[in-house]
């Protein structure tokens, strides 16, 4: 089940982006995410969560791509799946969701920042209608070493 998060999901949605900024280049921060603080921003920001047996196991948000109204209408996402629960099509749907939500608010484009090692991230958001707008080599670091990031844009 998709629906709107509200700000008691922010403990699981944490949880959840913790193990990936932890465990994994997919996010190139370093500084986990804090409960409370997620709360804010979800009720700033439209986020959406998947539900499997009545437990948080995946999210997406999205905000404006950069400051300015120049960039209104372009917005930015960042989706998570949790380990146990991806193949399921949890990630489509929450895309889907999310597309669709930002569409209905008269968004254009939608912008994703895929590691440049993460090809599972890339190929999920080719397969959605996304394609590589940019490649910027080397403005990663983690793990003691350089990643590239890949933009990539839909048209919405």
């Amino acid at each position: 089940m998709i629906r709107q998060a509200t700000p008691a999901d922010a403990q699981a949605i944490a949880a959840i982006w913790n193990h990936v900024i932890r465990d994994t280049a997919q996010t190139f921060t370093t500084a986990e995410k804090d409960a409370q603080a997620l709360a804010v921003q979800i009720i700033d920001q439209p986020c959406f969560v998947a539900e499997a047996a009545g437990a948080v196991v995946g999210f997406v948000i999205y905000g404006q791509f950069r400051s300015g109204p120049g960039y209104a209408h372009t917005v930015e996402h960042s989706i998570h799946v949790a380990q146990g629960a991806r193949g399921a099509g949890l990630g489509r749907a929450l895309m889907v969701v999310a597309e669709t939500h930002a569409r209905a608010a008269g968004m254009h484009s939608m912008i994703a920042g895929v590691a440049g090692e993460n090809g599972g991230g890339a190929g999920f958001h080719a397969a959605l209608g996304y394609r590589e707008i940019a490649r910027l080599p080397e403005v990663g670091w983690k793990f003691g070493r350089w990643h590239d990031l890949v933009l990539m844009q839909k048209m919405l």
